[in-house]
């Protein structure tokens, strides 16, 4: 099944380091150094000198209890996001913003959603960021993206479970591409939803013979999201339904664990 384009983790290691643990104890830079760590990363390229992105990662843990400066801080990351800065600038600062980004930074990571380059990373930082307007513009991004990236909001759209995707993850189930097809019915089975998995039903008498295993298994996932919103009749009507001799084994097995579950047994 097709999931991340690229592991985020692999990409956060590119060109990067964690922040020190003492970060949040080291006093902020001031408005002059700060003011230069901006202005560098204008043209930063990985394999640079990293002064100045440790300066801006001292100064966003040092915001966090302070909710002027972190909104000044986010202010001047999308406006480098919106500006002609480098390839590798912007991903720094996506990275930010994953950190500190709020419904204000939404809009300037939307629109890289289908660029090839970044789109990555707007996604890395729209799916942590606590807002439902990350959520909103990553379901717009279903209409507006195109292949690898597509495929990308897509899961996005899954991480952050929104069951307003539905209706458009539902058509995607259907497409001729065989990768989008697979990633609308992962997300489906994360989303896990009553609706979400009467699409995945539907789509198990329906979609190519390739997909059905992936079908099968983002309805298990939808059964276990099911039990646990304490849905237990929904769950087991999935779980027999999987239980059924046109189902490989363990897909039968995993059924007949949940039918147990429900039922309260061991």
């Amino acid at each position: 099944m097709f999931r991340n384009v690229f592991p985020t983790a692999l990409l956060w290691a590119i060109g990067s380091v964690a922040v020190p643990l003492s970060a949040a104890d080291t006093p902020p830079p001031g408005a002059d150094v700060l003011d230069q760590a901006f202005a560098s990363l204008q043209t930063y390229q990985w394999g640079q000198d990293r002064t100045s992105l440790q300066t801006l990662d001292v100064a966003v843990a040092a915001s966090h209890g302070d909710a002027a400066v972190r909104k000044n801080l986010e202010t001047r990351l999308v406006g480098v996001l919106e500006s002609d800065a480098s390839r590798a600038a912007k991903d720094v600062v996506c990275r930010q913003l994953s950190l500190i980004g709020s419904a204000n930074a939404v809009p300037a990571l939307a629109k890289l959603l289908p660029d090839k380059d970044l789109s990555h990373m707007a996604r890395y930082a729209l799916e942590r960021i606590p807002d439902a307007a990350a959520t909103a513009a990553l379901r717009s991004a279903l209409a507006n993206t195109e292949g690898l990236q597509k495929i990308g909001v897509i899961d996005s759209v899954g991480i952050r479970r929104d069951a307003d995707s539905v209706t458009a993850l539902t058509a995607l189930v259907g497409d001729s591409n065989p990768q989008i097809a697979a990633a609308a019915v992962a997300a489906l089975g994360a989303i896990g939803t009553s609706e979400a998995a009467q699409a995945l039903a539907t789509a198990q008498a329906s979609v190519p013979s390739q997909l059905q295993a992936a079908v099968a298994d983002a309805r298990l996932s939808c059964a276990e999201r099911l039990l646990a919103a304490g849905k237990k009749a929904e769950a087991l009507a999935i779980y027999k339904a999987l239980n059924s001799e046109d189902q490989p084994q363990h897909i039968r097995v995993a059924a007949v664990r949940g039918m147990l579950a429900a039922a309260g047994q061991k």
